[in-house]
């Protein structure tokens, strides 16, 4: 019987005798690489892996592979600055994908039709950690918990959970109703318990929780506004910008001046700015030390706040002053009449340090009849005091969580120095869960690697056609109220097709042009996953190094290193 060779053109031992791989001083191997959007995002998501789940139709796998690490998709694919779609691939070539849009369907989807989170009850006895904190830095730490077979009980001062989430973040951009049920989902799962109106200091000591619990998360969040002043003038009608947040949030009102500076760069100051423009206040103004974020300002330099939100907020009316401070209140009496503006920018020191001057001589009046300061928030001490020293106003922590000098205590979210996002939060509260985990199975803290992702000069962009960014639909200007959500929906039809756009950096698409275009048949197709996660394997005795599979691959998957 004739028996035909792999590339079906001779007799058996006619050619697969002369194993023509000794020739080779390079090989091929197939190598996984991260995806940019998977290393820029702070709470560890791999969109790249839940979008391949969608391009194959696999929606439940897509959503179960999305919460594995982060839970609150609903909520994030709303609130998230998108650190993915910035650092994203395909941004080179057209557009970026809309990840957002996809995290947000998938989680609206879950909410809609009950998909259940992928996780198990744990054992009657198992360890019970102590969360303070209902935000979301503590949920995402008591779900990973769960998740590594823990139970969790979390403590929080107010009735409900969502800690900022639901005391600072409008419906405009975070409905009600999709907040309620992301998070009612998640404190259903079984393992987690919930006490409302626990406050820590009044009702339960830190020193009690230590005693009574295997180890203690404080998720206890940034609730304080910073003090602000003028050389010591203040107004003495001034309110900071949370504090009106929390105002208009619980009771739908805040003061109707005709006219009012708010001072700051992030999401606090242009959230209340444009809740004054829903008021009524005619003229509002964002002072700012920061510009808007625009190409050519590196995200470092401009305004931290959503650059979508920002440029809202200018739709709607709101007046920014870039490069500005302010150098003198105009006070009537104490009440505020008009702040003198001076233009700001950074100078190189004589120490060679970046410092922010004012320039003499730029000074402008601005008048106005309230100012309100947004310039950040600190924690509330109460309960923790013997935890800070030197005048710290938040904690130092390591990766893992752990607290400086601390041996049971953990921590994250806006709790820490450095967070500022809910996506920030979710990934703190995930890795405080692998810390603790470490800790109690008396292991050692894994070490921190960070791997490379794969650049956009290792795609072959041949095999990519271009193709237009799909754009959520957003609420005309003269619709827009203060509970209406902005930024709407996308279709089932709409997400396939955005998720299509993917370029499946550093990952196999199972393309076959390896197998297909290998002068050698030196590329084997397996029947199922190799090692790697390919779905082929390299046949060395015949593979000469010639390095066609790796130029032709389209992801960056197959890479050519020095033969040994």
């Amino acid at each position: 019987m004739t028996v035909l060779t792999r590339g079906a053109y001779a007799e058996a031992g006619t050619a697969l005798d002369f194993k023509t791989g000794s020739w080779r001083i390079q090989k091929p191997v197939y190598q996984h690489q991260p995806a940019p959007c998977h290393t820029a995002c702070p709470a560890g998501e791999d969109a790249q892996a839940y979008i391949a789940h969608i391009q194959s139709g696999q929606w439940v796998k897509a959503w179960q592979t999305l919460v594995a690490v982060n839970p609150m998709p609903a909520i994030t694919g709303r609130v998230c600055p998108h650190f993915c779609e910035s650092a994203c691939n395909r941004q080179h070539f057209d557009d970026p994908i809309s990840i957002h849009a996809i995290e947000r369907f998938l989680g609206d989807e879950a909410i809609r039709q009950d998909w259940a989170y992928p996780v198990t009850a744990p054992q009657a006895n198992a360890p019970t950690i102590a969360v303070v904190g209902a935000g979301p830095a503590g949920l995402a730490a008591a779900y990973h918990l769960l998740r590594l077979g823990y139970r969790a009980t979390v403590f929080d001062d107010h009735s409900e959970a969502g800690g900022t989430l639901r005391t600072a973040l409008p419906p405009y951009r975070l409905p009600r109703a999709v907040l309620d049920a992301e998070l009612n989902r998640l404190l259903a799962l079984s393992g987690i318990e919930f006490h409302p109106h626990t406050r820590l200091g009044r009702d339960v000591s830190l020193k009690e929780l230590q005693q009574d619990y295997a180890r203690v998360f404080l998720g206890v969040g940034a609730q304080q506004a910073q003090e602000w002043h003028v050389d010591g003038a203040t107004p003495s009608d001034l309110h900071s910008g949370l504090d009106l947040l929390r105002k208009w949030m619980n009771f739908g009102s805040v003061p109707t001046p005709k006219s009012v500076a708010i001072v700051g760069a992030g999401n606090t100051a242009v959230d209340i700015a444009r809740i004054m423009k829903r008021a009524g206040v005619a003229d509002v103004h964002i002072i700012s030390h920061k510009p808007i974020p625009k190409a050519g300002i590196p995200a470092s330099e401009a305004m931290p706040a959503i650059a979508r939100e920002v440029y809202e907020a200018l739709e709607e009316g709101v007046i920014i002053h870039e490069y500005r401070g302010i150098q003198r209140l105009i006070l009537r009496g104490e009440k505020i009449v008009g702040i003198e503006m001076v233009h700001m920018k950074k100078l190189k020191q004589p120490n060679g340090r970046l410092r922010r001057v004012a320039f003499t001589g730029t000074e402008t009046i601005l008048p106005v009849e309230q100012v309100i300061p947004a310039i950040g928030q600190v924690m509330d001490k109460q309960g923790m005091e013997k935890l800070f020293g030197n005048g710290n106003t938040h904690f130092e922590i390591n990766h893992w969580g752990l607290i400086n000098g601390q041996e049971t205590l953990f921590s994250g979210g806006d709790a820490r120095w450095g967070s500022g996002t809910v996506t920030e939060a979710i990934g703190d509260g995930r890795r405080a869960a692998l810390g603790i985990h470490a800790q109690l199975q008396q292991q050692p803290f894994s070490e921190k690697t960070q791997a490379t992702a794969v650049d956009f000069k290792q795609l072959n962009l041949h095999y990519y056609a271009p193709a237009t960014q799909v754009k959520e639909p957003i609420l005309p200007i003269a619709e827009r109220d203060d509970q209406a959500e902005i930024v709407q929906d996308l279709s089932a039809h709409a997400i396939q097709q955005e998720a299509e756009r993917c370029f499946s950096c550093g990952n196999c698409l199972a393309c076959d042009n390896c197998w297909t275009l290998c002068p050698d048949s030196a590329v084997l197709k397996t029947t199922a996953q190799s090692s790697t996660g390919a779905d082929y394997v390299f046949d060395y005795d015949y593979c000469k190094g010639c390095g066609l599979c790796a130029n032709e691959c389209p992801c960056g998957y197959i890479q050519m290193e020095a033969e040994s």
